[in-house]
């Protein structure tokens, strides 16, 4: 992939999407993890322990090339993103527990995606593996794309917070345009291989956005977490920030061909987390119209 947008353009990108998800975090919503500790505690254990196993489950039985099957756990190990706070907003879920959710697992991701990313290249040991690794100073790496510019942006809004909810709306379509180029991108840079990838990658990464978008859903409603919290974890877990893969994958490990499983759910997920949303908004009309009266 070109250079310039390796080292300048693909960060940049990330910069603005993290920058953007600052803008919207304050110091209170670290500190509301005790409001809410059984749905949390759910939400980050299904998403930190459950769904890299699910994904294991699923390149494992598709069979994927081992480049992609690394690519598939990068992007299990990455943290939800602003996308889902608005999918839980659209759909009813408590949207203060997403944002909770994606500032907690955002901090915590600074440790988990190289641990769960250089198990991977363990297991499926892909060509380059040696160069692939996250060690220390690619971890430092990781480190600073992630949470310098949320640092940044939280500062900002404690400064300007009229600033700050002026620019959210702005921030939130570029962070969305800035989504489909980094896919475009990623794809066209690819372009000579994207027919295979697909065939190959296509139903893992849309079998992995509709398992985790249940998981997260079912299994809080099943331990007692009220419907609405569901809801936000659902789209917590199940909406992935694959611009922090595909950047990650680019930038830091310096493989596109890791990149194109993000690529390929960044382009599904959309559509996915649509109809599980009305999927469960039906549900719920459902069984309010189904319930005895008196």
């Amino acid at each position: 992939m070109d250079s310039v947008l390796t080292s300048v353009a693909l960060p940049a990108a990330l910069a603005l999407v993290m920058f953007g998800l600052g803008l919207s975090l304050t110091v209170g919503d670290f500190a509301r993890v005790g409001r809410s500790p059984k749905a949390v505690a759910i939400a980050l254990g299904l998403q930190l322990v459950v769904l890299p196993a699910v994904c294991l489950g699923l390149v494992l039985a598709l069979g994927l090339p081992p480049l992609l099957a690394v690519g598939m756990l990068l992007l299990a190990a990455s943290p939800g993103g602003t996308t889902a706070n608005l999918f839980s907003h659209l759909f009813r879920g408590d949207v203060a527990l997403n944002i909770t959710l994606t500032a907690v697992n955002s901090l915590i991701a600074v440790v988990t995606l190289p641990v769960i990313t250089n198990l991977a290249i363990g297991v499926f040991d892909p060509p380059g593996a040696g160069s692939l690794g996250l060690q220390v100073g690619k971890t430092v790496q990781v480190f600073a794309i992630v949470l310098v510019p949320v640092a940044l942006g939280m500062l900002v809004r404690s400064r300007a917070t009229a600033f700050a909810d002026r620019m959210d709306r702005p921030v939130r379509i570029a962070s969305a345009v800035v989504l489909a180029l980094v896919i475009v991108g990623t794809i066209v840079a690819e372009r000579e291989n994207i027919g295979g990838y697909l065939a190959d990658v296509g139903l893992a990464a849309l079998l992995f956005c509709l398992v985790s978008l249940t998981v997260g859903f079912v299994v809080p409603r099943a331990l007692g977490v009220v419907r609405g919290q569901a809801v936000a974890s659902a789209f917590e877990i199940g909406i992935h920030n694959s611009t922090l893969a595909i950047t990650v994958a680019i930038t830091v490990l310096r493989s596109p061909e890791l990149a194109v499983p993000a690529a390929v759910y960044g382009v599904l997920m959309f559509p996915a987390a649509a109809v599980f949303g009305w999927l469960i908004t039906r549900r719920t009309a459902d069984d309010r119209e189904a319930a005895p009266t008196g």
